[in-house]
């Protein structure tokens, strides 16, 4: 059978614990909802910067890739000494 949620008076939606269980989805977790021509679909971001805007304004991703690598560099650096 096919699990089933109902839509709350707020637009809301319960995940079937099953679902969730099976995803690994946990409370607070992000996901990403697309529509497609007949379908939503909720699916967990499969890159981190899917989640661009989720904690509010951001620099743009080239700059956020190059200071994430940067910082990466010098965490590596001081772990090997």
């Amino acid at each position: 059978m096919m699990p089933v949620a109902t839509i709350s008076s707020k637009g809301q939606i319960t995940l079937p614990s099953r679902l969730r269980k099976k995803l690994g989805i946990r409370p607070h977790d992000a996901v990403v909802i697309e529509a497609t021509a007949d379908a939503i679909v909720i699916r967990r971001p499969r890159d981190f910067f899917e989640l661009k805007g989720f904690l509010g304004n951001a620099l743009p991703e080239a700059e956020e890739r190059q200071g994430l690598l940067r910082a990466a560099a010098a965490r590596s650096r001081g772990k090997s000494r």
